[in-house]
This record gives structure tokens, C-alpha cells and sequence, in this order.
């Protein structure tokens, strides 16, 4: 049986403007530099995670779910997904500005990619001072005015920028152009994917001296060119219970702080469950097994899972399920 907490080896990634908090912050293993994220559960094609501890260990999350089925992912999603993990759990660091990028949908990405679309959320874990994200445009506009802007190399004159400090949340649908701001350090929980079209890179160069191409043909018909404000989340920050955070057809995230001993029963809930620890640390038991999850670690508890509890002298968790 699979009833335990399931922790997989982080898959880490080195980026043009990746940094070094995930080693030095989150204490993640790696003698790599510029390291811009840590994929905590991932199912992407050649990037498919690793269980590191309990029976399982070495097992890779596909061969797990194609043993489990309803077992790990629960009934619906089975149903609704096969034998795809469907979110893909991150934590990132943001040495310098992501590139400016939208996703497509989910009509789109399976028309062109044969991949799901890409709706995601962040939680900023640490954020350097005057730090921000770029989310959406300061104003609806339309697509010909995006189109000379772009031509005149004057995009950043028409985004909206949102400084942003630790605890915010902010919900990133398909379609919403957005970059990640230098200096911020977040936990990223998107649908399984890894199509992105970059619309502006800042001109900047790789090592070999070459730019990185975009994609402004592709993006043009993803992106949304409204100017609403939807994007930031607001939720409470409860002690030994939970508060929503974000909630949409791909994922429902929720906050909590544990302080003491929190427990929770999943009985009634059909859906694998995620914990991201994203700050101090916690130990959570399941079925007698107990696993110490800290800040920048992430476990799974599989959809057979009916009871878990979290002690802790304090620690703050996001717990993600479908």
C-alpha cells in the first residue's frame, strides 16, 4: 500500500536569470549556479520525479501512478487525467527578471503542443526590497496597439507592475501576460506543462553570446488583452485550520500555520493531496509513518490517504489538491 507522506528528489534547473536561494535559502543539494527552480513533483516528459524515501524510493512518479491509478490520484481525476500527474509543483528563485510571457490554454496547447494548457499561482516566500511581479496590462488595450508597442521595444510602458512582499498571492489564468520580478523567491503550483511564449527578454544574452528566441507569432492569439485586476488573492492566516488561497477547475490551493498539532480528514476528499512547507518545519503523520517536511520541502499524500497530522513548534504549509 501506498499510505504514506512521498517525497521526491528535487529536479533543479539552471536559468539565465536563476540564483542562488534555492541552495542557500531552501537548501537545496546542488553544486550548479544560477539555479532558478526546484521542480518538486513533476510528470513533464524527461523530467518525470523520483520518490526518495519509504517503500517506494527510487520509483518514479509515472510508474507509481501507473500502479496506483485511482489509488494515488483519486477516481475523478484518474477519470478526468489517465495516468498523468496533472499539476507540476515548483518553488522558484528570480536572480534577475523572468522574461515577459503568457500560456496558452487548454484548446490551444492541446491543438498545437498535444499538452495541457498552463493556469497557475504564486506564493512569494521572500521578496528582496522593491521587488515586483509584472501581471496583465495597466489598461485593456487592444491588439493593435500591443502590436506597436512591441514594434517600438516599448512593452513595458503598458504592464502593470505589482510590488509584492512574503504572503502575497497572486493567480496567473491562461492567457495573462505576466514575469516574474529580481529578487523574488516563490512557490509555483501550475497545471502540467512547460509551454511558455516569450513576448520580451530584456535583449539580454546567454553566455554564448545569443538571445533567446520568442515567440511573438504564438502568443499574439494567446494572449488576453484586458486590463482586469483579478490577480491578487487574499486569504487569512489561520492557526491549525485552513484558508483558501485560490480554487479553479486545474486546483484548489489553501493556507495554513501550524502551531502545535493540526490534523485533518480527507475521507470525503477524492484528490491526491500536495503540502508545500514554506516556512519553519513540521512533522506529518500518516499511517503511523512519519516524515519531517521543511521550508522548501513538498510532499504528496496519495487520494487513499483518509487522516494526516502536522505537528509543529511552527511552520506554514500550502496544501493543493483537485
Amino acid at each position: 500500500m501506498i499510505n504514506y507522506p512521498i517525497k521526491f528528489e528535487p529536479i533543479l534547473k539552471e536559468k539565465i536569470w536563476g540564483g542562488n536561494k534555492l541552495k542557500n535559502v531552501l537548501c537545496k543539494k546542488t553544486t550548479k549556479s544560477n539555479v532558478g527552480e526546484s521542480w518538486e513533483i513533476s510528470d513533464v516528459n524527461k523530467d518525470v520525479s523520483v520518490i526518495s524515501n519509504g517503500l517506494a524510493k527510487g520509483t518514479t512518479l509515472r510508474e507509481l501512478i501507473n500502479y496506483y491509478q485511482c489509488s494515488l490520484l483519486g477516481k475523478k481525476n484518474y477519470e478526468t487525467f489517465g495516468k498523468k500527474f496533472p499539476l507540476l509543483i515548483k518553488f522558484i528563485d528570480a536572480d534577475r527578471d523572468l522574461s515577459i510571457q503568457v500560456h496558452p490554454d487548454d484548446e490551444m496547447a492541446k491543438r498545437r503542443h498535444d499538452s495541457f494548457g498552463k493556469t497557475e499561482m504564486w506564493y512569494i516566500m521572500q521578496a528582496d526590497n522593491n521587488a515586483n511581479l509584472i501581471v496583465g496590462f495597466e489598461e485593456k488595450i487592444s491588439k493593435r496597439e500591443y502590436i506597436k508597442h512591441l514594434n517600438n521595444n516599448s512593452l513595458e510602458s503598458i504592464l502593470h507592475y505589482e510590488k509584492v512582499k512574503p504572503g502575497d498571492s497572486f493567480f496567473i489564468d491562461a492567457g495573462k501576460v505576466h514575469a516574474i520580478g529580481a529578487g523574488v523567491m516563490l512557490a509555483e503550483i501550475q497545471q502540467t506543462s512547460d509551454i511558455t511564449y516569450r513576448l520580451y527578454d530584456w535583449n539580454r544574452k546567454d553566455a554564448n553570446g545569443n538571445t533567446r528566441k520568442l515567440h511573438t507569432a504564438e502568443a499574439l492569439d494567446a494572449i488576453k488583452f484586458n486590463g482586469k485586476r483579478d490577480f491578487k488573492k487574499t486569504y487569512q492566516k489561520l492557526k491549525n485550520s485552513t484558508s483558501n488561497i485560490a480554487e479553479c477547475p486545474y486546483f484548489t490551493t489553501n493556507f495554513t500555520t501550524v502551531s502545535g498539532k493540526f490534523e485533518k480528514n480527507y475521507t470525503e476528499l477524492d484528490s491526491f493531496v500536495v503540502y508545500m512547507c514554506t516556512k519553519g518545519e513540521g512533522r506529518i503523520t500518516v499511517n503511523n509513518h512519519t516524515e519531517t517536511v521543511k521550508q522548501g520541502e513538498t510532499v504528496l499524500l496519495p487520494a487513499m490517504v483518509d487522516q494526516v497530522k502536522v505537528t509543529s513548534n511552527y511552520c506554514e504549509l500550502l496544501e493543493v489538491f483537485i
